[in-house]
């Protein structure tokens, strides 16, 4: 059975009351908004399957951010898809579109580890990196909490030492979380606060050390080698670790976001992505673009403003909360 008739056959059952669920389906309502709509414009002078008609598909995916990569290569087997279908009905064509944009989603995620990897002994690290104004530091206080709430003693770095306000942003972080923040002035080496920051987590047992990053320098080539040097600063302390490298992203930015993806991962070995504020973006299908373009998991959402709005990235979930409502339900036999 593929996703697109795991969904429906959901559907069919009535929506599932998982609160996880639930929050996947409110914080993407403005993406399925979005998307509908698009698809609804697309069919509003819907005439026959032509390549005009193909045209303006590809048109719309590429506004609705799904990648121009993603969006020309989706075109051309829905061609394929509608030929074989015989689909020549604007509700049927309607229906293809959508069962190939979840089984492609499917596709492009089969084998993809979204977990978040701990140390099997001794600190987990989690090293985040991404553009200022992204998302990073809220992301590092929710999950600092997260952790905090099931059980695991938490440290924070804020190795983010340039930009104006952003110590003191994660030091009322640590005070809202009731967690320790290893800190220096700004300004001050990033590479040296890391360093102290691993030592203490070493030496005083704690579980888990999330690492707060500059988004910008001088130029990119001096960020990156920052976070290079704090990279072999970790390692060497901690040869197992970083066990994640997560790169924060705005979901808002579209394909903005998707640009920024790409550079990091070829300075810096990327594990996961943090996806930010979807619940402000109309722009969910950037999670499609991220997995045929960039091949990098999201292991993160960010579906909210509460603590618990930001929340391990679950696929079905994700395409549950994205395309209900375009899917025509099959009640259960």
């Amino acid at each position: 059975m593929g996703l697109f008739d795991s969904i429906k056959k959901a559907f069919g059952g009535g929506q599932p009351e998982a609160a996880e669920t639930e929050k996947y389906d409110e914080g993407l309502k403005k993406s399925r908004s979005t998307f509908g709509e698009r698809l609804n414009a697309l069919f509003a002078n819907f005439r026959s399957v032509d390549d005009d008609f193909f045209d303006d598909l590809e048109e719309m995916l590429i506004g609705a951010d799904v990648g121009f990569e993603t969006a020309v290569k989706l075109t051309d087997e829905l061609r394929d898809e509608v030929k074989l279908q015989n689909a020549k009905q604007a509700d049927e064509v309607s229906q293809v579109i959508v069962q190939k944009l979840v089984d492609i989603y499917g596709e492009a995620g089969e084998g993809e580890d979204n977990t978040l990897h701990f140390a099997e002994s001794g600190p987990t690290v989690f090293l985040f990196v991404g553009v200022n104004g992204a998302g990073k530091t809220t992301t590092i206080g929710k999950l600092a909490h997260q952790l905090k709430e099931s059980g695991k003693t938490v440290l924070l770095a804020a190795g983010d030492t340039f930009r104006a306000g952003a110590i003191e942003q994660l030091q009322e972080w640590g005070r809202r979380d009731d967690v320790p923040v290893v800190a220096t002035q700004a300004g001050g080496d990033p590479a040296a606060v890391v360093f102290d920051a691993v030592k203490r987590a070493k030496e005083e047992n704690f579980d888990v050390l999330l690492v707060d990053t500059a988004g910008r320098l001088q130029n990119k080539v001096n960020l990156m080698k920052e976070l290079d040097k704090i990279k072999r600063v970790i390692i060497r302390e901690l040869p197992e670790a970083p066990q994640e490298v997560l790169l924060v992203l705005d979901a808002t930015t579209g394909q903005n976001a998707l640009s920024q993806a790409k550079e990091f991962n070829q300075t810096t070995k990327i594990s996961g992505i943090v996806l930010t504020k979807l619940d402000g973006s109309g722009k969910g299908g950037i999670v499609l673009a991220i997995r045929n373009e960039l091949h990098v998991p999201v292991k993160l959402v960010g579906l909210g403003e509460k603590m618990d709005d930001l929340q391990p990235f679950a696929p079905d979930k994700f395409v549950y909360g994205l395309f209900k409502g375009l899917i025509k339900e099959t009640p259960e036999s």
